[in-house]
């Protein structure tokens, strides 16, 4: 399953290596940054929790902006500079000591980061054929989340909050990391620039840019599809899964990292199996799925809820099953969101659309915590459960609304030719 996932051309595979060592150090230092400002460098709960705030509003603001220059300069020129930034961004974190340096260090990493996720998805989308990209996708999410998980594990056995030296090094060692798939492309000196056919003077102006993208009605409820989705699904788990877990079910922050962990599990072994189930299957009726998959993950947790404070056994098994069928969505989710959006996309606008794609999940990341709280806060949270799976399963009707305005080819209902086979080479004598 993993050679049939893999790229046809070996500079795909190097990117993807790229994504593994990258998310290896972004893994050491993911779950720990708010702890570090407050426990480590004095920073007060709500200072700290502003300046991560700040970091996903800079990040959110300059995504449109990332999304033009990769159409216009082409993807390679805007993710090296944008890597190098970023390893300088995050290094800065080792040094950082109040509040003032705080903010300018997130700014920093927020101005590299804007634009490198749709900068290496419009890049792999480039090095890859439509019969192939959905797989591609489901890959580089595994890898993505294999790294993390391993980076995750490192870490958590090397911090100390007594020791400020051991965050030092986990920042400076992603730091590093960032470096590698900037060395990659590096060596791939072909890779990364503006199609010929879109490179001459005023293509990208006369495309319409941004109100082109927004005109295409299929990709236009895509994004609603996604907002919808993501609000009610991937926003959720950093304020409202824990904080159900936590006060609701009553268990243990260490069985939430348990189940957070039984998540990064269930994507790495079934992601393989759920790239071959989808091959030449609907991706919107995937979509719906995933919808669909969401919404049980979430009743799962509100029956733990419901009978889990009586029994921390249930409440703990809950906990970690609605973990673990969250991650089971995932692994659909992955590889068909940018498959199809790339499958809409024009080579002139790859990298808006790519852009756009990406700023679902930043504009998701701010609604969804701001409402969480308040809707766990009333009714014993059964006002929230209520309304993240009435969202989950409204963005499966609207994902089944999508399929009408598609070609079967950009749908996914096709059967991926197969692989020319090389032909022997004659016998020497």
């Amino acid at each position: 399953m993993l050679r049939r996932a893999l790229p046809a051309r070996p500079e795909a595979r190097r990117i993807l290596l790229g994504t593994l060592l990258s998310a290896i150090g972004r893994g050491l230092t993911l779950p720990f940054l708010f702890i570090y400002l407050t426990d480590v460098r004095g920073l007060t709960d709500t200072r700290a929790g502003l300046v991560i705030g700040w970091f996903g509003a800079v990040t959110l603001a300059l995504s449109p902006v990332g999304g033009t220059l990769i159409d216009r300069f082409g993807a390679r020129r805007v993710v090296l500079p944008c890597l190098a930034i970023s390893a300088v961004g995050t290094g800065s974190l080792a040094l950082v000591d109040s509040t003032a340096t705080a903010f300018a260090v997130a700014t920093l990493i927020a101005v590299g980061g804007s634009a490198l996720w749709s900068g290496q998805t419009t890049i792999l989308a480039s090095l890859t054929g439509e019969a192939e990209r959905q797989r591609v996708f489901g890959l580089q999410f595994a890898l993505l989340n294999l790294g993390i998980g391993v980076g995750g594990l490192i870490s958590g056995a090397l911090v100390d909050v007594a020791r400020p030296v051991t965050f030092q090094a986990i920042y400076l060692l992603d730091a590093l990391s960032y470096l590698t798939p900037g060395l990659i492309l590096l060596t791939l000196p072909h890779v990364g620039h503006r199609p010929a056919a879109t490179a001459t003077a005023g293509a990208t102006r006369s495309a319409g840019g941004y109100l082109t993208v927004l005109r295409d009605r299929p990709f236009r409820r895509l994004v609603i599809f996604g907002l919808v989705l993501t609000t009610c699904g991937y926003a959720q788990i950093e304020v409202g899964f824990t904080a159900y877990s936590v006060r609701v079910a009553e268990v243990t922050p260490r069985v939430v990292a348990w189940a957070l962990a039984c998540n990064t599990v269930m994507i790495v072994l079934s992601q393989l199996v759920m790239i071959r189930r989808m091959e030449g299957r609907s991706r919107t009726g995937a979509l719906a799925a995933v919808g669909a998959v969401f919404a049980t993950a979430w009743l799962v947790l509100g029956a733990a809820g419901l009978i889990g404070p009586g029994n921390a056994l249930v409440a703990a098994l809950g906990v970690v099953a609605c973990a673990a069928i969250f991650g089971f969505g995932e692994t659909m989710l992955s590889p068909v969101m940018p498959a199809l959006t790339n499958a809409l996309a024009t080579d002139e606008l790859r990298g808006r659309y790519n852009a756009m794609s990406s700023m679902i999940f930043g504009v998701s990341g701010v609604i969804g915590p701001i409402t969480a709280g308040p809707l766990i806060g009333a009714a014993d949270g059964r006002i929230w459960v209520v309304v993240v799976v009435g969202g989950c399963l409204t963005a499966s009707a609207l994902a089944l609304s999508l399929r009408r305005l598609l070609t079967p080819g950009q749908d996914g209902r096709f059967t991926p030719a197969p692989a020319p086979v090389p032909a022997p080479e004659p016998a020497s004598r």
